[in-house]
């Protein structure tokens, strides 16, 4: 039994081992942990040369290339619902099994900066606000691991078996901190890197959060001197109509 990996949109060639088919020669590939479903069959002597790729709704359709001189079955575009054991029988005995593994196309990781920093940073201490905190995140992925990397060196990881999840990593690195860092998602057979520029993430969205805190106190500062000099306003009219009204009292 021979096990394959394959990335969804890339093809695979179950190879027959046969160098060529002779006349007496019966190959058959079928597809299924049960050998129930037939693709293709070879038969020289009663000259038949068939590739069954409308079975099962269609999967395989357009998909199956037979060569006529090996027996080879080669499947193209992958999709995940082509993962499963795939079975050559010759001269109808079961001759050799493959095991397909289909992973899905990997996206890049997204790193970007924790949005809690800014409520946070007013009241933090000097320690806290030299550091910037960070997660690289994924979403909808299985059978991966998400990784935290300092240059070649592996700081931390998260993995997921079977289920199509998000992933999230948290990193804290120092405003100041000149080595390289990236997050790197990966299967058995391929990877996505996403490099850290700490520079343009942590510097710019410091201001911003600096930025957006300034304006709030000075919208408040503004507000409360507007509420002031409306009550010093309302208090000043209250007063000249007082006096106006005591002047205007005929004396007796």
């Amino acid at each position: 039994m021979e096990y394959l990996s394959v990335e969804t949109g890339n093809s695979v060639t179950l190879n027959s081992l046969l160098n060529e088919i002779k006349k007496k020669d019966v190959i058959e590939w079928k597809f299924g942990y049960n050998g129930e479903t037939s693709l293709a069959e070879i038969n020289k002597r009663a000259k038949i040369f068939t590739v069954r790729d409308d079975v099962l709704d269609g999967r395989f359709r357009d998909r199956l290339k037979l060569d006529k001189q090996t027996g080879s079955l080669t499947i193209t575009n992958i999709t995940t619902e082509h993962d499963g054991l795939y079975d050559l029988w010759y001269k109808h005995f079961s001759k050799f099994p493959f095991i397909l593994t289909v992973f899905a196309r990997l996206p890049v990781p997204v790193i970007s900066r924790d949005s809690s920093q800014c409520s946070s940073s007013s009241a933090s201490s000097s320690s806290s606000q030299q550091n910037c905190s960070l997660v690289c995140s994924v979403v909808n992925v299985s059978h991966v691991t998400l990784s935290w990397y300092k240059g070649s060196s592996l700081l931390s990881s998260i993995s997921v078996s079977d289920l199509s999840i998000s992933l999230s990593l948290p990193l804290e690195v120092e405003y100041q901190d000149k080595n390289s860092y990236s997050c790197v998602l990966n299967n058995l057979i391929s990877n996505q890197t996403q490099h850290l520029d700490i520079t343009q993430l942590c510097h710019t969205y410091s201001v911003h959060c600096c930025g957006s805190t300034e304006a709030v106190i000075r919208l408040v500062l503004s507000a409360l001197v507007g509420v002031a000099t409306v009550i010093l306003l309302v208090y000043d009219i209250r007063s000249r109509r007082s006096e106006q009204d005591h002047t205007r009292i005929p004396s007796t």
